[in-house]
């Protein structure tokens, strides 16, 4: 079978990477002809790509402007472009058997939609954020969002419309797409996930120091607006006094870095930013690390998402604020953490507190962590289900 994968967001192919399109071009090259769509430009550096190492499948790498931002004008022309330029390639390319195609950005799906439709391709889709809902949280402008993000909803809910089969990283994203779904009467929900063996090895391998009487409560991901640290950062104001040592722990990089490093400082909290590090080095962290938090702002449209596998594969407890009803009835539903009210620092802290003072609790709730990462983020299971329906259509 001639599979062709689009996506616009891949990693960097790098053999200690995590992405989501890599490991399922790696998986489906056995028994098929692969080859992986991918904009030369890299959205984690703002760079654009220079030699990618072999692979057995095939890369194309097609032109983006790129940009500085994640939020301004010019990422949407640089992905209009990349989005032409996609439809342009398509021209020249034999036709595949079935196009599987990541979603966002939205030009390129949408342009590709209307391809396999005059083709008559199959048309997959793999819904990894929902496109405008995201920006509508950060450019949040009441009456005017509606209009500004028209055209993305219209190609946004064209694309579901096409899909012949529906792929979402949550079952809250396939559920978006289903409501204006024509051909779909159900989706399919494959969380991101990681492969718990590569990540035990990573762990292992990359094994950092820590002082035993240090308590370490790990953040992995994106500093942006979507992610409240200030929320996390008054909260261990609040325990500065407690007797425990208690050291912040942030994995990541993004336009807030800054401010968030200056806030910790202003509050006097105990706070180390490691930056941007590669994931098998982030695995050997994460694990040495006793509680994860996963502070997600009010209001933003993130459901299921990496650090969620990666906090549940290390076997952490995690202490929630993401209003997203999917992953707190995870956390309930596995007993791996606690869910507090949104930007409620006094609740934050509470349970922030239990389970430093609780060195039994972090030990439960973090093999129940474990235990779910097993059954629900493994790809070593959950991506065979991807490659079943493949081989169905």
């Amino acid at each position: 079978m001639d599979i062709l994968i689009i996506a616009n967001f891949c990693m960097d192919f790098s053999d200690d990477e995590n992405g989501r399109f890599s490991y399922l071009a790696n998986m489906l090259e056995d028994n098929n002809s692969v080859e992986l769509i991918t904009s030369d430009f890299y959205h984690i550096t703002k760079k654009h790509r220079e030699k990618l190492p072999y692979k057995e499948y095939k890369i194309t790498l097609l032109h983006e402007p790129g940009y500085s931002k994640n939020v301004c004008l010019k990422r949407f022309g640089s992905h209009f472009v990349w989005g032409i330029n996609v439809k342009k390639y398509l021209r020249y390319r034999k036709k595949p058997d079935v196009i599987y195609c990541a979603i966002p950005s939205l030009t390129a799906p949408y342009l590709v939609s209307k391809y396999a439709k005059s083709n008559g391709i199959r048309f997959i889709i793999d819904i990894q954020d929902l496109w405008p809902e995201a920006f509508k949280m950060i450019i949040n402008i009441p009456v005017i969002n509606n209009l500004l993000f028209s055209p993305f909803t219209f190609m946004a809910e064209n694309i579901y419309r096409q899909a012949d089969v529906i792929i979402g990283v949550s079952q809250t994203y396939v559920n978006r797409a289903l409501r204006v779904s024509k051909k779909c009467s159900e989706g399919h929900a494959v969380f991101l996930g990681t492969k718990l063996s590569v990540f035990d090895k990573y762990a292992e391998d990359n094994s950092v120091e820590k002082k035993k009487n240090e308590i370490w409560l790990g953040y992995c991901g994106t500093l942006g607006s979507s992610y409240d640290l200030n929320c996390v950062i008054d909260a261990l104001g609040l325990l500065k006094e407690k007797k425990y040592s208690l050291i912040f722990i942030v994995m990541g990089d993004g336009p807030k870095k800054k401010e968030f490093e200056k806030y910790s400082r202003l509050k006097g909290i105990n706070a180390r930013f490691l930056g941007r590090i590669n994931y098998n080095k982030m695995c050997g962290v994460l694990r040495m690390c006793d509680i994860a938090v996963n502070p997600i702002a009010h209001g933003a449209a993130q459901s299921i998402i990496n650090k969620h596998a990666d906090y549940a594969a290390a076997g952490l407890p995690v202490v929630n604020t993401q209003e997203n009803r999917e992953y707190r009835e995870l956390v309930e539903q596995y007993a791996m953490g606690y869910n507090c009210q949104n930007g409620n620092v006094t609740d934050l802290a509470e349970k922030i507190n239990i389970l430093a003072l609780d060195k039994k609790k972090r030990k439960m709730m973090g093999d129940n962590a474990r235990r779910c990462a097993a059954e629900k983020f493994d790809r070593t299971y959950t991506y065979t289900k991807i490659s079943e329906l493949i081989r169905q259509i």
